[in-house]
């Protein structure tokens, strides 16, 4: 059964990209950028992607009122995939202030490779639309946690861009099918990583000057720091496993 995924356009996403990567693994994507388009496609599963700044990125969803429909959502354990920014958003609360990027929008510019080619002011309080609050931007709050900005020492850069490899501490779970607990390599690019105040939220980790959260996963939740549409198959592994999860889905629902 080829499973039906809604992928949120907040107009700062790799919407493209990750449409490509679905219909790939024989998903059909549908572009929705209202709640009611969420629930006129019949989807069974949800994308939130996203690069660039986390406070437009949170901005958008909350005019689109499409942050309420993230939260139902996942609260309902519905087959939920966030993607770079689309993790970060999930959390109370980010270092990131204006003229910073959470997730930087030049994925794949240095190394990584598309899916098939083969390789406000610091201080401002928050209003509830993604302004900057106590020197940093407010999330979604779905989890309680922080995005924190690498503070690394030599030689290690920042953004944290290129290929690096996970370890899945939650092993088993649908979006780890068919991989490696260890070693398996994905694309990031990101100079903000995610701290759940709950560490049995975090799915893998992944090493760059100490180890960091690279994915969550909770139920039919999950949520990765890398690119999975820029990491060629092993990306595609995971879209395939979030489109069986989906179909899975829809199928116990009709």
């Amino acid at each position: 059964m080829s499973a039906r995924v809604a992928v949120i356009d907040s107009g700062i996403c790799n919407l493209r990209s990750v449409t490509k990567a679905l219909e790939a693994v024989g998903a059909q994507p549908m572009v929705v950028r209202t709640p009611e388009a969420v629930a006129g496609s019949g989807a069974a599963g949800l994308v939130l992607p996203g690069v660039g700044a986390l406070r437009d990125c949170v901005a958008s969803l909350k005019a689109s009122g499409l942050d309420d429909t993230v939260r139902a959502w996942i609260g309902a354990d519905r087959p939920f995939l966030g993607v770079c920014l689309g993790m970060q958003a999930l959390f109370d609360y980010s270092e990131e202030v204006a003229g910073e990027s959470g997730g930087s929008g030049a994925a794949g510019s240095r190394g990584g490779g598309t899916v098939g080619s083969g390789g406000g002011g610091a201080g401002s309080p928050g209003d509830g639309s993604g302004a900057a609050v106590r020197g940093g931007t407010k999330g979604l709050g779905i989890f309680p946690g922080r995005v924190v900005k690498f503070h690394l020492p030599e030689p290690f850069k920042v953004p944290h861009m290129g290929w690096n490899t996970v370890r899945f501490v939650q092993t088993g779970t649908a979006l780890q099918a068919g991989l490696a607990a260890e070693g398996e390599a994905f694309y990031f690019v990101h100079s903000f990583h995610c701290v759940p105040a709950d560490p049995s939220l975090v799915l893998a980790e992944c090493d760059y000057g100490g180890p960091f959260t690279a994915a969550i996963g909770r139920g039919r939740m999950f949520a990765t720091q890398f690119h999975p549409e820029k990491s060629q198959a092993r990306g595609l592994r995971i879209y395939r496993n979030f489109a069986d999860l989906a179909a899975a889905q829809a199928t116990r629902a009709a």
